[in-house]
């Protein structure tokens, strides 16, 4: 899907707290197991912020690794775009915290929301600026502190669930980085499946749904889970299928670090090995919007991503929301 000029991911970076919430730690706050967490997700920890932490603290973090690994300062920006379901607050935008806290004059700078999703909207954002000659530079930064909107006394969701930040730089250019594919999808018909009941205009925020505590994310396991299976290899499937492109293209799958079981199942339907899927939930759990940035991060520093080949991710999250994106590397 090509918008214009080329574009490419300069730099990629990603930050996560310290303080580490183990199912040892989780064994002591609800009723479940270390056993019973990994057999069912795949995940052994996750980080969580310390009080007073906000999503722009981590997002200004991952985006200047970022902007270090692409060579370019805050004068260089021209847009921020920042995809998060926990922002500081409701307005003004993290994106334009993070500009402040950049010291990016220049850069224009808003939010995007689709949850879990939320990165790949934005990469798809911000690549069509770049592409359109619009703007040179555009840091895409998605960050989540999941640990503000989780209940840490519903089991069935507070152990799924981690804070952190991954960010990219795109810019003009071909060769390694190259962005080549996008897909974006929604179906609001889904909205009950993830959410958080009250806190918005449909439900302001008061006395009784403080008391309720309908600030906290619902979550209805089974119906994502049958959801995101089939998604995950539709996503895969349909970005080949219509490219020409074929499994043996694929250098390296970065899936929306959701369920280990949900991975699994969805790749076995695949001619695509485990081998060739980055999976880093077991220490981070599911981070939402921050999950892909810095599952790629990570394979770029550990040099996981195969030369020539395409690195292809997926996502999907609340709204519902589901999206593809391949790079080649």
């Amino acid at each position: 899907m090509k918008f214009g000029r080329p574009v490419v991911v300069a730099g990629t970076g990603s930050f996560v707290p310290e303080r580490r919430l183990t199912n040892a730690d989780l064994e002591r706050m609800v009723d479940t197991s270390d056993d019973w967490i990994v057999s069912r997700t795949g995940i052994r920890e996750r980080r969580i912020v310390e009080p007073g932490v906000a999503s722009s603290d981590l997002g200004e973090a991952a985006a200047r690794r970022a902007m270090e690994a692409a060579g370019i300062g805050p004068e260089d920006l021209d847009l921020i775009v920042v995809s998060t379901v926990t922002p500081d607050q409701s307005f003004p935008s993290t994106a334009c915290h993070i500009q402040h806290r950049l010291g990016a004059p220049r850069a224009a700078a808003f939010d995007v929301s689709a949850a879990c999703s939320g990165f790949l909207y934005g990469l798809t954002t911000g690549w069509q600026f770049v592409a359109t000659g619009q703007y040179d530079h555009v840091l895409v930064v998605g960050v989540d502190i999941m640990s503000s909107i989780v209940n840490y006394q519903d089991r069935s969701t507070c152990v799924l669930f981690g804070d952190g930040a991954g960010a990219v730089v795109l810019r003009p250019g071909s060769g390694r980085g190259e962005l080549l594919y996008s897909f974006l999808r929604g179906d609001g018909s889904g909205s009950d499946f993830m959410n958080v009941p009250a806190g918005g205009s449909r439900r302001p925020t008061s006395r009784q749904t403080v008391e309720e505590g309908l600030h906290y994310m619902t979550f209805r396991g089974n119906a994502v889970f049958k959801f995101a299976v089939d998604k995950m290899r539709e996503l895969i499937e349909d970005a080949l299928r219509r490219n020409g492109w074929t499994t043996a293209d694929v250098g390296l799958v970065i899936p929306h670090q959701v369920n280990t079981r949900i991975i699994e199942a969805a790749l076995k339907k695949l001619d695509l090995p485990m081998e060739r899927v980055f999976v880093n939930i077991e220490r981070y759990g599911n981070t939402a919007a921050a999950s892909i940035p810095i599952a790629l991060d990570e394979a770029v520093r550990e040099d996981r991503l195969v030369p020539e080949k395409l690195a292809v991710m997926v996502a999907f999250g609340a709204g519902l929301t589901w999206a593809s994106g391949v790079i080649r590397w």
